[in-house]
């Protein structure tokens, strides 16, 4: 658990953390708002693990685990992060009518919730211009930040349901440790016998608690964690085959398959789009 530490007399953290050789996979029960500028980096919330591109706005609810959104970073990059008190509108988010629309928003955080569009576009200006504004100056731009936010479309919610959460949080230590074994090994060939014994359990069981705690296989996780990096390596102008060696493959049509099945298009293909 991270802790969070505000200044006297404020209910909000306003900071540009630059963590990229930091694996830090951590939770917390303050909200927090993370806007981040660069080619391209991995956002990894619950269970929820994909790229994204240029830049990233996400909002994540209390206790929701998450990967620092800067790790692995290869270019120059910015990063805006919030981190806001569960309380610090107060009473008011629970009872004013003008912030239900706030107050549903804050409840979807729980999932975690990504923005895109002019939605992203406008908050990214407004988040911004926030280190030149004065503490009361700032609360009120927030709330005008999560209004916008809140009456957007431009969003999609990256976790299903809260269960996985529930499990990650009673076992968050054994979860650390398990994604952390792929991260360092996805690229060579991850055994499902060696992260078992790192954890204490046997391989049968291990699957078992895998897979209720992230709804897929450990070689299905590998596989997508692998894809994601495969796409973050062609952005960055890698090609194809140094890309699929890069990752961990050792057949360029096995990883053209695995690729396709997961991103719906073969990885030239996807290179090209960009």
């Amino acid at each position: 658990m991270e802790k969070v530490e505000f200044e006297p007399g404020k209910s909000f953290k306003l900071f540009s953390p630059r963590l990229r050789n930091t694996f830090l996979w951590h939770y917390h029960p303050e909200y927090e708002l993370v806007y981040v500028e660069a080619d391209a980096g991995i956002r990894h919330v619950g269970t929820h693990v994909s790229n994204y591109t240029h830049d990233d706005l996400v909002l994540i609810g209390s206790n929701l685990p998450h990967l620092n959104f800067d790790y692995k970073l290869r270019s120059e990059y910015h990063q805006v992060v919030i981190q806001m008190r569960t309380d610090f509108l107060g009473t008011a988010i629970g009872l004013a009518p003008e912030f239900s629309l706030i107050r549903t928003l804050f409840k979807n955080a729980e999932y975690g919730v990504a923005f895109h569009g002019e939605t992203k576009r406008l908050i990214a200006q407004k988040l911004k211009q926030l280190g030149d504004l004065n503490s009361f100056e700032q609360l009120l731009a927030l709330i005008g930040i999560f209004e916008v936010l809140a009456r957007s479309n431009e969003k999609t919610i990256l976790n299903d349901d809260l269960t996985s959460k529930d499990f990650i949080l009673k076992d968050k230590i054994r979860m650390g440790a398990i994604y952390e074994y792929i991260d360092a090994n996805y690229h060579k060939r991850p055994d499902v016998n060696i992260v078992a014994g790192k954890v204490n359990l046997t391989t049968p069981a291990f699957c078992r608690y895998f897979k209720r705690q992230t709804n897929m296989t450990f070689t299905d996780f590998v596989n997508q964690y692998r894809v994601e990096r495969a796409k973050n390596l062609l952005m960055q102008n890698n090609n194809v085959t140094e890309t699929c060696y890069a990752v961990g493959y050792e057949s360029l049509s096995y990883f053209n398959k695995v690729f396709k099945g997961i991103v719906g298009e073969n990885p030239s293909v996807f290179k090209r789009n960009l």
